[in-house]
């Protein structure tokens, strides 16, 4: 049979229903035809791919691996072709899922705090929010958007300013009163030093001296690869923390935590990134209102400053406004 007479959307949508409706019979019902006509179409379906995708039986429906697997690329195929119809519409709306993949701190401290306003202004918009300080690849991890630090090597993504963390050293005030406080960097040498274990880690503490940057190396006996952890960590009073600063403003101003060594900080600023596959002129609409939507929101957040250049001796200077900047690489 050549490709153009077999309706592969038909059959994949008849399969999707008969899983989503737990039977042959719901799905009829569901998309107006006999339960005969659902069990050839799925009959079909198995055919042409050679493989068995259902286990049937007169009670219950069951899977196969490779139900599983085409499921669920059915769902993407399927919610991709209806966003692509809506999409030309005078009146499309933002609808259909979309794939955060952020760090745990941004995610708890950040993304979290803004979901209720997030899904009120957007009831037909759903999220998968993944939470890892281990960068990921979009394509690998079926991600849509990532939120970046720092600099961004060169390649396929796309980078979206969101704003700029600096980075602080604190302690808890338990910490300090039983170790003493740092007064100059060489003092860091006789403290507790909690430090990152993901390949990406920055060794060095970069402080300023004099108007002369510093590197302090960091020998941390306590090591994590989440910031959220570190940070937990710091306010237990088990040593010092260089985090961003959005990360522990809340516990600065508790009194959790206490600021070290700010006469020495250079405060270079971390510009923040939202990362994604594709071109800024042809994004699907559920991907731009989230971009919006960060951008807006960080923007009036005090914390962030989007107009803020990066002063990182490592980061690239580009995208000062909140537009889609160049292409930029895989991170």
């Amino acid at each position: 049979m050549a490709r153009t007479e077999i309706n592969r959307s038909g059959e994949m949508e008849a399969f999707v229903r008969v899983v989503d409706r737990g039977g042959f019979s719901a799905a009829a019902r569901a998309l107006g035809l006999t339960p005969s006509a659902i069990s050839k179409l799925v009959g079909r379906l198995e055919a042409r791919l050679g493989t068995q995708l259902v286990h049937r039986s007169t009670r219950k429906l069951q899977l196969t691996a490779e139900g599983q697997q085409f499921y669920e690329s059915s769902q993407r195929v399927l919610a991709d072709m209806d966003e692509a119809e809506r999409g030309v519409a005078a009146d499309a709306t933002p609808r259909g899922r979309v794939s955060i993949n952020t760090s745990t701190s941004f995610g708890a401290h950040v993304l979290v705090p803004l979901l209720p306003r997030f899904m009120e202004q957007y009831p037909q918009l759903a999220l998968d929010v993944a939470l890892t300080d281990r960068v990921v690849d979009l394509i690998d991890e079926r991600a849509d958007i990532a939120v970046r630090w720092g600099p961004l090597p060169s390649s396929a993504l796309v980078a979206r300013r969101l704003g700029g963390t600096t980075q602080v050293i604190v302690a808890s005030p338990a910490y300090l009163a039983q170790h003493g406080t740092p007064k100059k960097p060489e003092d860091l040498r006789a403290h507790r030093q909690l430090d990152f274990s993901y390949r990406r880690r920055v060794p060095d503490w970069p402080l300023r001296v004099a108007g002369r940057p510093v590197d302090v190396p960091v020998q941390g006996r306590l090591r994590s690869s989440d910031g959220e952890a570190l940070r937990q960590m710091a306010v237990a009073g088990l040593g010092l923390a260089r985090l961003s600063r959005y990360h522990v403003q809340a516990d600065l101003d508790a009194g959790r935590l206490v600021a070290v060594l700010e006469k020495y900080n250079p405060m270079e600023v971390e510009p923040i990134h939202a990362v994604y596959l594709g071109k800024p002129g042809s994004l699907p609409a559920r991907v731009r209102a989230v971009l919006d939507f960060l951008v807006a929101e960080l923007g009036r957040d005090a914390r962030f400053d989007p107009r803020t250049p990066s002063r990182s001796r490592n980061a690239r200077q580009f995208n000062p406004g909140n537009i889609d900047g160049p292409i930029y690489a895989r991170v």
